[in-house]
């Protein structure tokens, strides 16, 4: 079998090629070899040239790699495509034909993933840092040709370790999950997550939490990430250390952790919205005069809320209705600022509160009727799920309009009223966000 082991260098972000190396090698030795600055027709960030020493002037006058694409084809014409963390590699370079309206396939193998497999026990797997731990000497580390000679070194290791050719054979087959898993995840964590609904967790080599997602089935969606050609996914899963998880039993419920894991950890490659939206919320007081004003706030300072909206043209929409149907007095709902005595200009039923034509007996009896049908139309609402298995169920708690989080119960459990649901309730923070999805399952 003929293998091209390959190594390129980039501009960083945006991924187009300052420098690659090719080595054609036959199983025993190099057979032959092209290496070559690429103008990348882009400026190359300072951080890049620090790392690389690659500057932009280094490649002004370098060929592009339209000039030197057809020489590419031809060496690595029905060889096997190999790279240490080769999908990285792979998809640059698949991506630079791919702007030339050109196609690029290739069989490929990792040599981090073989490494893993067949070198096991190494506290780490980079190039520099494996090479370090099997004395094998790096020149020109972070040059394309340096990268490159090391990489050879460690592939004829891996070849004579395997000596029956059954590891190189598994990861070449295309069924594997060894060619499509990231370089850098171990298979036992990939292994662990089941084909249940749930939220997963990528984590990078520090621990951090870089992306949250949800699904039904775990297992299949995090696996479509590595499929992904995307280049949000290709960085995501080129950082990808680690795979954590937490079942959920449902959709719904799957839905609800994520959005609030989102918002706790703030992930890197989490695009969506992180920010908590301003609620707000609907509360009554008494003046000096004994007069029950109504009355919107932002919800932290609203500590009892009548009812909850996650912006004020909702909050004032809901007082407008309350003054028409109790006939209160839109000064006293705060619909109306700095005025002596109501004028709103659709709302003309006051029955003068505002001008002691009525009495304020009468007035805060009909307020506190607007209360009472206001917390009483909401009550309690539960949403009854699957739990996370055959003996547990899952329920979400809204009260009064407002969620209040989502829990788990044994099915053996004994629930006969809505207060025995507190002593399992995880409680949440409500949201527009929380409502919008919430309004689906309602």
């Amino acid at each position: 079998m003929i293998y091209t082991i390959i190594d390129v260098e980039t501009t960083g972000q945006t991924n187009r090629i300052t420098e690659i190396a090719i080595f054609k090698y036959d199983g025993n030795q190099v057979i032959d070899e092209f290496t070559s600055l690429v103008n990348p027709q882009t400026a190359i960030p300072i951080y890049i040239t620090t790392l690389t020493g690659i500057d932009n002037l280094m490649v002004a006058n370098a060929p592009t790699f339209e000039d030197i694409a057809q020489d590419i084809l031809n060496i690595t014409e029905d060889s096997t495509f190999v790279a240490h963390n080769v999908n990285f590699d792979y998809n640059v370079i698949r991506n630079e034909f791919k702007l030339l309206d050109l196609d690029f396939n290739r069989k490929k193998l990792c040599t981090v993933r073989l490494s893993r497999k067949l070198l096991p026990g190494f506290p780490s797997y980079s190039l520099g840092k494996l090479c370090k731990s099997l004395d094998i000497e790096i020149t020109d580390r972070h040059r394309a040709r340096g990268d490159v000679q090391a990489t050879v070194i460690l592939f004829e290791m891996l070849l004579k370790k395997d000596e029956t050719g059954e590891v190189f054979s598994s990861f070449l087959n295309k069924t594997s999950k060894e060619a499509t898993l990231p370089a850098h995840l171990p298979t036992a964590a990939f292994n662990a997550i089941p084909n249940t609904a749930g939220v997963y967790y990528f984590k990078n080599k520090l621990g951090e939490i870089i992306y949250i997602g949800k699904a039904i089935d775990l297992k299949k969606r995090v696996l479509s990430h590595f499929y992904s050609k995307a280049q949000k996914s290709l960085d995501m899963c080129r950082e990808t250390r680690d795979i954590d998880f937490e079942l959920a039993g449902s959709e719904l419920i799957a839905l609800l952790m994520e959005n609030a894991a989102i918002k706790q950890h703030f992930p890197k490659f989490n695009k969506q919205a992180k920010r908590n939206p301003k609620s707000y919320g609907i509360f009554s007081y008494e003046d000096r005069n004994g007069i029950i004003h109504l009355a919107y706030n932002p919800l932290k300072s609203c500590p009892n809320p009548i009812k909850v909206f996650h912006n004020i043209r909702e909050s004032r929409l809901f007082l407008e209705e309350l003054c028409l149907k109790f006939e209160l007095c839109p000064k006293y709902c705060h619909l109306q600022e700095g005025v002596a005595q109501c004028g709103h200009y659709s709302i003309k039923n006051c029955k003068g509160i505002c001008i002691n034509n009525e009495a304020v007996a009468d007035y805060n009896a009909r307020v506190n009727n607007a209360i009472e049908a206001t917390t009483k139309v909401e009550d309690c609402q539960i949403i009854k799920r699957n739990g996370r298995d055959a003996n547990e169920e899952a329920f979400v708690l809204i009260k009064n309009g407002m969620y209040l989080g989502y829990g788990f119960i044994d099915s053996a459990e004994q629930i006969n009223s809505d207060e025995d649901l507190d002593n399992f309730l995880i409680p949440q923070k409500d949201s527009l966000d929380i409502q919008s999805i919430l309004r689906t399952y309602i």
